[in-house]
């Protein structure tokens, strides 16, 4: 079964064609937030150079948030888009989830925190046990002091990952000291390799989605809407 997965839920651009137990290609792009210009070129070069059709393709899978919203908004739709064309299933994978998988068998509990602006972090925490992948919090948006607090409580060693460690890695250390440690530079990035090979086990449990009713999962409103909301609530 052939899975071509992207995720475009931060600056980074990555696509990947997965075959069963073998990864085709993977092309990964941390430059610049130009998903509308990059994203279906990279598509283009990873099926050409692995002498493939997207009608090869069995399903489509995406990053399905949380994360910037433009950016989940270009990696959805081009994926239904694709999807639709040859009429093939979609799979969406948590951005969370896809973090967490590129460390596997991690021994420490693992904290990827996504920078959602503010002061606050998009995370969810996840262990590996017997070599299976548990999510021990689920999804949300909190602020970096309320994760601190909660991962202080807990007072087990951490790995962090994702975007948000370059923006609170200082904090974490000065707040946990030891109880810190931080995923190779190469690991804390969205890899679409990650969400294929989640997708694809998604897929042989018959957990598929059609592309017509697929939509993006992002956790929080929007900065517009928040703003419109507080506008509103204003004038009344």
């Amino acid at each position: 079964m052939k899975v071509l997965a992207v995720d475009t839920s931060s600056i980074v651009a990555t696509a990947a064609i997965m075959d069963d137990d073998r990864l085709i290609g993977e092309y990964i792009l941390n430059h610049k937030k130009t998903h509308s210009q990059k994203l279906m070129p990279i598509i283009k070069e990873i099926l050409h150079s692995a002498e493939l059709k997207v009608s090869d393709i069995d399903v489509f899978a995406v990053a399905s948030g949380p994360g910037s919203f433009t950016g989940l908004r270009i990696g959805v739709a081009t994926i239904k888009g694709l999807a639709h064309a040859v009429n093939k299933p979609v799979i969406g994978i948590s951005t969370l989830d896809g973090l967490a998988f590129n460390l596997p068998f991690c021994k420490y509990l693992i904290c990827p925190i996504m920078d959602a602006k503010r002061e606050q972090v998009y995370n969810s925490l996840y262990k590996w046990i017997d070599k299976t992948f548990y999510i021990v919090e689920n999804y949300r948006a909190l602020s970096i002091e309320q994760l601190i607090n909660e991962l202080r409580e807990k007072n087990e060693k951490v790995m962090f990952t994702g975007d948000g460690v370059r923006v609170f890695q200082d904090k974490l250390v000065s707040e946990l000291g030891e109880l810190c440690e931080f995923a190779p530079v190469s690991c804390r990035m969205q890899k679409a390799s990650s969400i294929a090979e989640l997708a694809l086990q998604k897929a042989h449990r018959g957990e598929t989605e059609s592309y017509l009713t697929f939509a993006p999962f992002y956790l929080r409103k929007s900065q517009a809407e928040r703003e419109y909301e507080k506008k509103c609530c204003e004038e009344c």
